[in-house]
């Protein structure tokens, strides 16, 4: 009665914990298993706009053993908390589409043009990616940097832009330093980073770091986490995260971030501490369009950086040599023609010349009698070109 009065349960209460105790020699509450939500299920959080009511239903309807919508409220509120980052809907709906389009192309251009026009309908398999022993981004065997993809039959072209990347890059290396890579969309960016990032000096390893959807300092410690593949769970408490991130970043490593026009300054300033760090060892390359004027927001970042690359569009006289060492499809086409698409449509853009050839590479396979015009190019001006 005294136990029960002092701890404030019932007496049934006091006398289970006594035969608890005596049973299996336990005093502590009983272990509760830790409630973990699958990648999938916050894949249908967000595609519900964080509706969690949304994903109880999605669970409910799949079948099997599932939680309350309290626990799952409790779980998504602990995870969020601890730095997990909810995407917002509708970029996750694009960047499905968006997926879904780039594989259909790739599907679609799997097959190669034989000379005089006729069509090859097999297939060939898909490059095997084999890891460069420098530790740099893995290559396929046609020399194909990894997260590349290229219509059937191109290959990649090292243009005067690549070639400086390439050099700025490298001395960035050298000096454990910083680059940033700018310039507008299409015009090859990531593709040059990824080209010179293909060979780096031996002990060196180079890390992507994606940029969260609407970064925060929260978001972009777990997108660095994940980046560097560090093992066990991502740490609930940042002191504990950057503690793991600082230590595995004492080896020699490349940290790319693409798209960090996007970064707010917070972001600038977190990646600025580990460049910092005095326990670190890290080249900071920064590629994306406009991601010069995001840097100008930081000057103490700013001031670091040791080159500021731009990609430019191809010029007039650059094109010809580009495309047909691009793809054998436009060495059938006259310089005079090349010059008029780039004037027409691509502008110097090498992301819509690319396009441009799996569009045309597309319709000479589904459609027998096609041949290159420019009433064909003028159709397919259309698809790679909004309407204006």
């Amino acid at each position: 009665m005294t136990g029960a009065q002092v701890g404030g349960v019932d007496v049934r209460t006091v006398w289970r914990w006594l035969q608890v105790a005596r049973s299996e020699g336990r005093m502590e509450a009983r272990p509760r298993a830790r409630l973990e939500l699958s990648e999938q299920a916050w894949e249908v959080l967000a595609q519900a706009g964080g509706n969690v009511a949304a994903l109880h239903r999605h669970l409910k309807e799949a079948g099997g053993e599932v939680p309350s919508l309290a626990s799952l409220h409790r779980v998504v509120r602990r995870d969020l908390q601890a730095g997990r980052i909810l995407p917002d809907r509708a970029v996750v709906q694009r960047e499905r589409e968006e997926q879904q389009t780039r594989q259909a192309l790739a599907d679609l251009a799997l097959a190669g043009v034989r000379e005089g026009g006729a069509v090859k309908t097999s297939a060939p398999p898909p490059p095997r990616l084999v890891p460069e022993a420098a530790g740099g981004l893995p290559v396929g065997e046609s020399g194909v940097p990894a997260g590349v993809v290229l219509p059937a039959g191109a290959q990649l072209v090292r243009t005067s832009s690549v070639r400086a990347v390439a050099e700025a890059v490298g001395q960035a290396i050298s000096t454990e330093g910083a680059v940033c890579v700018f310039g507008d969309a299409g015009r090859g960016k990531t593709v040059a980073v990824r080209m010179a990032l293909s060979e780096v000096p031996p002990g060196w390893k180079v890390s992507w770091v994606p940029v969260p959807v609407r970064a925060s300092v929260a978001g972009m410690r777990r997108a660095v986490f994940d980046a560097l593949a560090l093992p066990g769970r991502f740490p609930h408490t940042s002191v504990r995260a950057d503690a793991a991130i600082a230590g595995a970043l004492g080896e020699a490593r490349v940290l790319v971030v693409d798209e960090a026009q996007r970064l707010p300054l917070p972001c600038l300033e977190y990646l600025q501490s580990l460049w910092d760090h005095p326990g670190t060892r890290i080249t900071l390359v920064l590629c994306g369009a406009g991601s010069e004027r995001a840097l100008s927001r930081l000057p103490q970042l700013a001031s670091r950086i040791g080159a500021w690359q731009e990609v430019p569009r191809l010029t007039g006289a650059e094109v010809a040599t580009v495309v047909t060492g691009f793809h054998p499809l436009w060495r059938t086409v006259p310089a005079p023609d090349l010059t008029w698409i780039d004037r027409s449509c691509a502008h110097g853009t090498f992301r819509t010349w690319a396009a441009l050839t799996a569009h045309l590479q597309n319709t000479l396979l589904t459609i027998a009698d096609a041949s290159i015009d420019r009433a064909l190019l003028r159709r397919l001006f259309q698809r790679v070109a909004p309407p204006l």
